[in-house]
C-alpha cells in the first residue's frame, strides 16, 4: 500500500471528506485553560455541531466546557470516529497506535503536530491521516461554508 505524503498540501475533497463524515471527535490534549488555542478548537468544533470528547489525564479534571472529559482514549466508552491530537510530535506514534485500538477512522495531527512513524501506524490500520493542520481553520475556509450553511 502506498503511503501519503503529509508533507504536501491535502486535496480540499480530501479534507471535506473527512470533515463531513466524522461526527465523534477524541481531543488528545484538550485543556481546560481558556487561552490556549486547543480550548478554542475544541469549543468551535464543539458549537458546529460535533461530539467532542476531550481527552486529558490530568487527576480531578472531570470536565471541560460541560463536556466529560476522559484520562485516555482506551477509557472512552463509545465509538470515535476521529483523534485530533494537540501533543508533541513525538507523543503521536503512541497516540496512533491507541486510535487504531479504539476503531477510530481518521487520526488528526494539529498544527506542528508531524511524525511519519505515526501517519504509517494509522494507515496501515486503513486510517486516514491528516497532520499539520487545523480543523478549526479548515471549516472556515470558503468551499466548507455552503455545506454548513453558513454565510461567505
Amino acid at each position: 500500500m502506498g503511503y501519503m505524503n503529509h508533507a504536501e498540501p491535502y486535496s480540499d475533497d480530501y479534507l471535506k471528506d473527512i470533515l463531513s463524515s466524522v461526527k465523534t471527535i477524541a481531543m488528545v490534549g484538550a485543556s481546560p485553560d481558556k487561552t490556549k488555542f486547543s480550548y478554542g478548537v475544541l469549543r468551535v468544533l464543539h458549537e458546529t455541531g460535533y461530539d467532542i470528547i476531550p481527552i486529558n489525564p490530568r487527576p480531578g479534571l472531570a470536565e471541560i466546557r460541560g463536556l466529560k472529559v476522559y484520562p485516555s482514549l482506551a477509557d472512552v466508552d463509545r465509538p470515535v470516529d476521529m483523534v485530533e491530537v494537540f501533543r508533541k510530535p513525538d507523543d503521536l506514534p503512541a497516540i496512533a497506535q491507541e486510535a487504531v485500538a479504539i476503531g477510530a477512522k481518521v487520526l488528526w495531527g494539529q498544527i506542528g503536530v508531524y511524525n511519519d512513524e505515526a501517519a504509517r501506524i494509522a494507515e496501515d490500520a486503513g486510517m486516514k491521516v491528516v497532520m499539520n493542520r487545523c480543523p478549526k481553520i479548515e471549516l472556515f475556509r470558503p468551499f466548507w461554508k455552503p455545506k454548513l450553511h453558513l454565510e461567505i
